[in-house]
């Protein structure tokens, strides 16, 4: 909502009441920057509910909203210089990794108990809530 709110105001700011696609250059910024937000928010969706299913749901949610907030900041740095969006972005990047590592890790255990009966849920459940406050580091 936040971000559709600016892409609004942009849009009003620049070229009156109506909203429009073309605009000014800061337009199109918050425009492109809404566009990447919303291409992003599925996959986001997907890792997010799979991490959190298949192996462990506290790490997956500090995960999540470590993404929205990085999201945010990904948002904001578009609307100055292109060049400060890519720190977001590349942190982005790195959580959804996380997440579909995670995934990853919960489908690989269901398949071990399943084969062999052995059961790391325990192991991966400590493994990842060990590494999940290391998303913290820029």
């Amino acid at each position: 909502a936040f971000f559709a709110n600016k892409v609004e105001h942009e849009s009003r700011h620049c070229n009156g009441k109506v909203l429009q696609r073309q605009g000014s250059s800061s337009f199109d910024r918050v425009y492109t920057a809404n566009q990447n937000c919303g291409h992003a928010y599925p996959t986001f969706l997907a890792v997010l509910w799979c991490a959190g299913l298949l192996c462990s749901q506290a790490p997956a949610a500090f995960a999540g909203l470590m993404y929205l907030f990085v999201r945010q900041k990904y948002f904001v740095g578009y609307l100055g210089e292109r060049t400060q969006s890519t720190p977001g972005y590349l942190f982005g990047k790195r959580i959804i990794l996380f997440l579909f590592l995670m995934s990853v890790a919960g489908i690989l255990n269901y398949y071990l108990i399943f084969f062999f009966g052995s059961d790391f849920e325990m192991h991966i459940k400590t493994i990842t809530s060990a590494i999940s406050p290391l998303l913290l580091i820029p």
